[in-house]
């Protein structure tokens, strides 16, 4: 096992370890402050059983879906999913990050915090990079707006007017302009003391091959673009005049302080107007959300010229549960709302489309008609699955036996992506509908796709519940409700018996824990992913043990067994159709390992002992 992916699992799986405070102080703070305490404060609970109850504090609620496992040390709704420990608690409500929910939390129940963790040289090192990036990136964004007040920025100043930009949206927005010159920004940022490699590191210079450095953006209207918490990490150039060469949008580079995957852009300025709606409306633009902020038609978000991400749909996740896709209408933007619905919907948000007239987007729109057409157009969008429908339906002829078939196929691929089996049989009769075919029929066939969808899950970053093998789900269960029985059955498991599970994380996490019982849970929440908290969080809510942890693991390791047992077969079967003659040896030694896994499996599966 490399540096590398260690290094990687133990940011991943322990990143309170690279923080600023010791992690005993960590799980001190966390035995000190009750979580049931804490949530109180924010959220009125009532008893319900061993858990409190009340309306979820982070979607808009009547009847209450949110549950306190004090025992355990952890939150969980089963209306937005959310979920965690009371560090995760503070983080989502509080909109912090990690190392200030400690502060608040510290603060809140009287301890005094620790000097800080002096960590590894390359701990240090790292921290240094990112501040000097970041530093960097302040004198950027203010040579920018110079540059734009400047009489250069002349030019500049008159397309936001003609885009109908005021002047306070640009200074929210902190808009600027890069003039042609190749080196203005280059020269400031060694005027101030940084090494001309770290400026390079930066992504606002770029070095030619010849050698020679110059400003990455010339000419150019300039966006910055932050993380959620209002740091500027990135910059997005558009260009001034059509034929002035390179990309209409030039975007910043990949960098240690910034990943266009992991950002979206406005968030910083609107999850507070999100939060409060229980929607956003996700743009393709900088100027899309640029004017639906300014008229503020409605909370807006933009992804930062790339395809939506699974890791930006699960940022976008801690300040609602419901997305509208408000892309441009023509062919490719038509293409990337129907890719985001899919990643949108997998990731279990609530997704709606509005389609705006040929030629116009969002900016244009509320440009020509105002905010409040713009909300009419937002109260009739579609539910995506009505939308898809509509869309593949357009231009055919179903009166025609060929086109009515393709037409089900390309349905049949959306529908197989529906977990409820309710909700499929509703889509089913909606293609019926549409197709002139017979209900009956088309349910049957979502029915053979969704079997078939479940006989081939592809792999995926991120787990989700759906993924998870029953038995998994059974011992991640008794991790939180019969941790001594969890943890025993997980140690007589193999790494063999965890391979391509789904919450194989989760696990090793679990494995690599030494706390005791009574504070096990919390320190497991506190050590997964967001997302792992809140998959764990959902499995652990539930009242009723799926079934014992040592039942559990063994199913886990016949699951093993079977797997290694149904390769070694293919490959039997594959050599003797190549001729037993020639691979009779291979043959041999297959068909005795073939014997040596079933005797295995029957070992593992019976706990018989030769």
């Amino acid at each position: 096992m490399g540096c590398a992916f260690v290094l990687h699992f133990c940011v991943r799986a322990f990143p309170h370890l690279m923080g600023l405070f010791p992690q005993t102080f960590i799980d001190d703070l966390r035995l000190q402050a009750n979580i049931l305490t804490v949530v109180q404060e924010y959220v009125p609970l009532k008893k319900a059983g061993t858990s409190y109850k009340g309306c979820c504090p982070f979607h808009n609620e009547k009847t209450p879906s949110f549950h306190v496992h004090p025992d355990k040390g952890f939150f969980h709704c089963f209306g937005c999913n959310a979920g965690g420990d009371v560090f995760k608690f503070l983080e989502l409500h509080e909109k912090v990050g990690f190392q200030d929910a400690v502060r608040m939390l510290a603060q809140k129940f009287g301890v005094s915090l620790p000097e800080p963790a002096e960590g590894s040289d390359d701990a240090r090192r790292d921290t240094a990079l990112r501040e000097a990036l970041l530093k960097m990136h302040e004198i950027a964004i203010a040579y920018f707006r110079e540059q734009l007040s400047a009489p250069s920025g002349a030019r500049a100043r008159n397309q936001l007017a003609d885009r109908d930009v005021t002047a306070e949206t640009i200074d929210q927005l902190g808009l600027g302009f890069a003039p042609s010159s190749r080196d203005g920004l280059k020269a400031r940022l060694l005027a101030q003391g940084f090494a001309q490699a770290l400026v390079v590191q930066s992504g606002l210079v770029v070095q030619r091959d010849g050698g020679e450095i110059v400003d990455r953006f010339r000419n150019r209207l300039m966006v910055p673009i932050t993380r959620d918490t209002g740091s500027v990490i990135a910059f997005g150039g558009r260009q001034m005049d059509p034929d002035q060469g390179g990309p209409k949008y030039l975007n910043s580079p990949e960098t240690p302080i910034y990943s266009k995957g992991r950002t979206l852009y406005g968030l910083s300025l609107t999850k507070s107007q999100i939060r409060k709606a229980g929607y956003a409306v996700l743009v393709e633009g900088y100027f899309d959300f640029a004017q639906m902020f300014q008229s503020q038609a409605a909370p807006a978000v933009a992804s930062c010229g790339t395809a939506l991400t699974p890791q930006q749909a699960q940022l976008l996740r801690r300040f609602t549960s419901r997305i509208v896709l408000s892309f441009d209408p023509d062919a490719a933007g038509q293409g990337a709302a129907v890719r985001s619905c899919e990643l949108l919907v997998a990731e279990g948000f609530d997704v709606n489309v509005v389609v705006l007239d040929k030629g116009e987007d969002p900016d244009t729109f509320i440009r020509k008609h105002g905010p409040e057409r713009y909300r009419e157009r937002l109260k009739h969008s579609q539910p995506y699955l009505e939308y898809l429908l509509d869309r593949a339906a357009v231009g055919r002829d179903f009166g025609r036996d060929d086109n009515r078939r393709q037409f089900l196929e390309e349905m049949l691929a959306v529908a197989a992506r529906i977990p409820e089996a309710a909700a499929r049989d509703q889509f089913a009769d909606r293609i019926a509908h549409k197709a002139r075919i017979t209900e009956e029929v088309v349910r049957a066939e979502i029915r053979k796709a969704a079997v078939n969808r479940r006989t081939a899950v592809t792999t995926r970053e991120l787990p989700s519940f759906g993924q998870l093998k029953s038995a998994e789900k059974a011992l991640i269960w008794g991790l939180i409700h019969a941790t001594g029985d969890a943890l025993e059955a997980l140690a007589e498991l193999d790494e063999g018996d965890l391979e391509g599970l789904a919450g194989r994380d989760i696990l090793e996490v679990a494995r690599s824990l030494h706390e005791p019982a009574a504070s096990f849970s919390a320190a497991l929440l506190q050590r997964l992913s967001t997302v792992n908290a809140q998959l764990v969080s959902s499995i652990a809510a539930d009242a009723i043990s799926p079934a014992p942890p040592a039942e559990s693991a063994q199913g886990l390791k016949r699951m093993r067994w079977e797997r290694e047992r149904a390769a070694i077969q293919r490959e039997i079967d594959r050599l003797q159709q190549l001729g037993t003659s020639e691979h009779e040896d291979e043959i041999q030694t297959l068909s005795r390992r073939l014997y040596a896994v079933a005797v295995q499996l029957d070992r593992d599966v019976t706990g018989r002992r030769d």
